[in-house]
């Protein structure tokens, strides 16, 4: 299950590549699952506080219109690499680490073309993309928080 979950959190960071670093450390933080050894820091109120203005910050420049897009090598390797850390903190304490990273930066790979694929629709059918934009948010902050709230 534990995989799954790591699978799905890299789902997060392909949308919203700092939603899912903030999901994971508010969980930490809250105790809702365990983190292990190197994980740790997570789970501390710095953690939450960086991650979480990261992610807020990322939530108003996505709705810039000189953002670029997600697919662009930069922007694609950090979804990656925050999927693939997400996915090992989520591994850390209950799984193997490697299985954790490899998911996670799988989910970020299906997150990110997938993600982009769904707004563009979404976008088209409503005319303009910030509708699909918020509604990619909120699935990026309710996804996040829920796959955490599982990982117990």
């Amino acid at each position: 299950m534990i995989y799954v979950l790591a699978l799905l959190i890299g789902v997060v960071a392909g949308l919203r590549a700092m939603m899912a670093p903030a999901a994971v450390s508010w969980g930490a933080y809250l105790g809702w699952f365990a983190v292990g050894g190197w994980a740790g820091f997570m789970g501390h109120w710095i953690a939450v506080a960086v991650f979480t203005v990261l992610a807020i910050v990322e939530l108003v420049t996505d709705q810039l219109p000189s953002t670029p897009s997600r697919k662009v090598p930069p922007q694609f390797g950090a979804r990656i690499i925050s999927g693939a850390f997400c996915g090992a903190v989520l591994a850390s304490a209950t799984g193997s680490l490697i299985v954790g990273l490899i998911a996670g930066a799988i989910g970020a790979v299906i997150g990110t073309l997938g993600g982009a694929k769904v707004r563009g629709r979404l976008a088209t059918s409503f005319g303009e993309d910030r509708p699909a934009a918020l509604i990619e948010d909120a699935v990026a902050i309710i996804g996040g928080f829920a796959i955490v709230a599982l990982a117990v």
